[in-house]
Parts: structure tokens; C-alpha cells; sequence
């Protein structure tokens, strides 16, 4: 494998922009993440992920996977509330309807 691979779906920026290939992903990490979180878990991940694609034969899907979360390390993983109720509760029986 080399750095010219391709993911399989462009990872899609908060600006719009698409890293296409492993190359650019690498290039993002390093320019547009600021230096002091490169130290970060999610980042140094990425980076390693990204490598081991580039040069190990990695598996491309881990190597999207850590880019993404270098991507959105800031943000809060929010669940939905808004779910349907639930049903538990006490059980009514046939001769109480």
C-alpha cells in the first residue's frame, strides 16, 4: 500500500472540504490540527492509524475511523431523548381492563 490510497468515501470536512487519500488526511493532521493537541489521544490515534494504512497494510476502515474522531475531538457525543416512552410499569392483567 502507499500514501496515494484512496477511502473507500471521501471523509467530508466541517468546511466542506474531502480528504480523498491517505496523503491528504496526514497532511490535515499535521497543518490544520494546532500543535498543542497533537498530543491528544484521538489525534495521535489517527496518526497511527493513518501510518499503519499507508505503510503496514493497514486496514483503511481504522484509518477513517481515527481521522473522523481527530475531526470531531471536541465535540459532545448527544444521545436523542425525544424517544418513544417506555412500556414498563406495572402489568395489567386480563380482569382489570
Amino acid at each position: 500500500m502507499s500514501w496515494s490510497n484512496r477511502f473507500d468515501e471521501p471523509i467530508e470536512l466541517p468546511d466542506g472540504r474531502k480528504l480523498r487519500t491517505l496523503k491528504e488526511a496526514i497532511a490535515f493532521l499535521a497543518k490544520e490540527i494546532p500543535k498543542s493537541e497533537h498530543t491528544m489521544p484521538k489525534v495521535q490515534a489517527a496518526a497511527r492509524m493513518v501510518t499503519e494504512a499507508a505503510e503496514n497494510n493497514g486496514p483503511m476502515i481504522f484509518a477513517r475511523l481515527g481521522v473522523l474522531q481527530a475531526i470531531y475531538r471536541h465535540e459532545v457525543k448527544q444521545f436523542g431523548t425525544s424517544s418513544k416512552p417506555h412500556h414498563w410499569g406495572k402489568r395489567k392483567l386480563k380482569r382489570d381492563e
